[in-house]
């Protein structure tokens, strides 16, 4: 069983789409969840505070900077604005797909886990990601 869930962004930040995927599950198995983009990664995080949800986008600011930062002058893809490097740095130590068990129609998550969308770039994204349920 697979579909796909398109997500839209408005720059950088954590979407998440716990919500989408809890609807679509049913019966037991194994779901694979796949963000079809190479500027953007998943993340199973926590969805009690915000926060949270700020602080590893800060972070992520600081490993990555945009590449107009002078620490970046070393890249050389940069034809596509300065913020499209470093996003596809952070999907590179991201992932980019994940597997969440799924036992009697339920995610099989943690009480505090969501799963997110990790959006690295600054303008708005249309994304798709492709989920897939094994039995």
């Amino acid at each position: 069983m697979q579909t796909r869930f398109d997500i839209a962004t408005n720059g950088p930040g954590l979407y998440e789409f716990t919500t989408h995927l809890r609807h679509w599950v049913t019966g037991t198995g194994l779901l694979t969840v796949s963000v079809q983009h190479t500027s953007a990664s998943l993340l199973i995080q926590e969805n009690a505070d915000p926060d949270v949800q700020v602080d590893l986008q800060n972070y992520f600011v600081r490993l990555v900077p945009r590449a107009t930062d002078p620490s970046m002058d070393y890249l050389t893809h940069t034809a596509e604005g300065p913020d499209d490097m470093p996003a596809h740095i952070k999907a590179a130590l991201l992932p980019t797909h994940l597997s969440i068990p799924v036992t009697d129609g339920q995610l099989a998550l943690g009480t505090w886990q969501g799963v997110y969308l990790f959006e690295h770039r600054d303008k708005p994204q249309q994304r798709q990601i492709v989920v897939h349920l094994s039995p």
